[in-house]
């Protein structure tokens, strides 16, 4: 039977700025533990623990993290126009 996927083991230990993330995960969604928040809860920076191109991989990544946690989820691209985000 093959091993589940260890989606608890951090890509990196390291926590980075906000333009350190975008440098090095240009155009990918990445999903971030303990952000670093500022007083309008825009991300500064945190440690990542994923990153991809395919957002669906992200979100199944986060689901499977242990609760309770402080998580945010990025996206290091410019959105098409017309794209509506929810919160």
């Amino acid at each position: 039977m093959p091993r589940a996927l260890d989606y608890f083991k951090p890509m990196t230990e390291q926590a980075m700025t906000i333009k350190e993330i975008e440098t090095q995960f240009e155009n990918e969604w990445i999903l971030v533990n303990d952000p670093e928040t500022n007083a309008t809860l825009e991300v500064l920076g945190g440690k990542v623990l994923h990153h991809s191109h395919d957002r669906d991989e992200i979100y199944r990544h986060a689901i499977a993290l242990p609760k309770p946690k402080h998580y945010a989820v990025l996206f290091t691209g410019k959105m098409p126009p017309n794209t509506a985000i929810v919160l």
